[in-house]
């Protein structure tokens, strides 16, 4: 290379710099784990260590989560730690609650819950249309995956059946089916549930988002086959550590425990001498003290990963005439990453910035060049009137637009 060639590429290189565009590509994210977590305030104004919930955020119960946000996680992992302190329910001041879990998992992946306000399992009542998340990433040509708790084990009978597995043990990916329809039960004998100890399962399909739309569950009628061409997309948790050993992770990664290990429902008898609510929650700590340091092991993680731990809605804290979804309830929100938001003062940062589910889709459409078509808003639904997750995050961690 001639001296002017090389100082001509020299000054480029440091106009890049000086514009922000160098460092921009650089730092951006590349790869998306979002773990779901269930019906649980980061904060309340009431019995926030008492009754029957509680909140997360200080909570003796919950020692991993709060290790993350008060910069005592081992190994340093809170350095990579920033999280929400006005993470709110999705219609927060503009109606008076979303709830139950449903329309909240519809709202993280569409940006809309569609009208829909109950638990029901997806078929027949499939969502016939492409505005959602999932859909978006593969137009894109970005792949995605949802890691469901307690599927594809032993001798699941497909649909219309009520799945009933018999072992904790997964069947192979060529006997991998959608799973449309909800289950709980007791195994028959060991082994038991890797991260709580027990015999109970409970997969619960209004917690597994791509699962309601014809386009990403492999539409109508329904088929719980393997020959459902949509199968692959749907993988039993078991498979997580698998795939990230193997560096075989998709861009999006959708994690789903099950209704004991998301913090939704007590084990039978209790939970390590724990019962009620604080069960519950210990039984979501354990989880994640487990998964989180294994996704952070990964090559993915390390090359500009992202986990997201997200909880799906607040509810009430047990003082009469009390309305969950005010502004005195939070939702937690912690991002782990090395493209986070630096630490303030020695611990991880804490933004007051206003988010909702619509931030998440927002921030996804943008980190993967997912935006609708056409002319309008490139956004999915309430997308387009939210905050984008950006401050939890370095500069040019999360593109502007999609």
């Amino acid at each position: 290379m001639s001296m002017v060639r090389f100082f001509r590429a020299m000054g480029v290189l440091a106009l890049m710099i000086a514009t922000g565009s160098f460092t921009a590509s650089a730092q951006q994210i590349k790869t998306v784990f979002v773990i779901a977590m269930e019906n649980h305030n980061w904060t309340q104004p009431a019995n926030q260590f008492t009754g029957s919930i509680q909140q997360i955020y200080g909570n003796p119960a919950a020692p991993f989560i709060n290790s993350l946000v008060n910069g005592t996680a081992p190994n340093g992992i809170s350095e990579q730690v920033a999280y929400a302190t006005e993470y709110h329910n999705v219609l927060f001041g503009t109606a008076a609650h979303i709830h139950p879990s449903e329309p909240n998992y519809l709202w993280a992946e569409a940006g809309t819950n569609f009208g829909i306000a109950n638990d029901a399992d997806p078929f027949p009542s499939n969502l016939q249309t492409s505005t959602h998340l999932s859909t978006l990433l593969t137009n894109a040509g970005k792949t995605w995956k949802s890691y469901q708790e307690d599927i594809d084990l032993t001798l699941a009978p497909p649909y219309p059946a009520k799945p009933a597995p018999t072992e904790n043990v997964p069947i192979t990916s060529a006997d991998w089916s959608v799973p449309l329809v909800s289950f709980s039960g007791f195994f028959t004998g060991p082994p038991t549930n890797f991260y709580n100890g027990s015999l109970q399962f409970n997969y619960a399909a209004k917690h597994n988002p791509m699962v309601f739309f014809t386009d990403a569950n492999g539409g109508s009628p329904a088929n719980t086959a393997p020959s459902n061409p949509l199968s692959s997309h749907y993988a039993p948790l078991q498979q997580l550590a698998t795939d990230l050993a193997n560096d075989n992770v998709a861009d999006y990664n959708w994690i789903t425990p099950d209704q004991y290990n998301d913090q939704h429902t007590s084990l039978t008898g209790g939970y390590k001498s724990l019962t009620g609510d604080p069960a519950n929650i210990k039984q979501g700590d354990d989880f994640l003290s487990v998964v989180v340091p294994m996704i952070m092991a990964s090559d993915a993680y390390k090359n500009h990963g992202v986990i997201v731990i997200w909880w799906d809605e607040s509810e009430m804290d047990g003082v009469a005439g009390d309305n969950a979804d005010d502004a005195n309830h939070t939702i937690g929100e912690i991002v782990i990453s090395d493209r986070a938001h630096p630490n303030v003062d020695g611990l991880p940062y804490a933004s007051p910035v206003v988010f909702t589910h619509s931030s998440d889709v927002r921030t996804w459409q943008n980190v993967f060049h997912a935006g609708l078509p056409g002319p309008g808003s490139p956004y999915l639904g309430d997308a387009a009137n939210a905050n984008d997750l950006s401050d939890l995050f370095k500069p040019g961690a999360v593109p502007k637009k999609p």
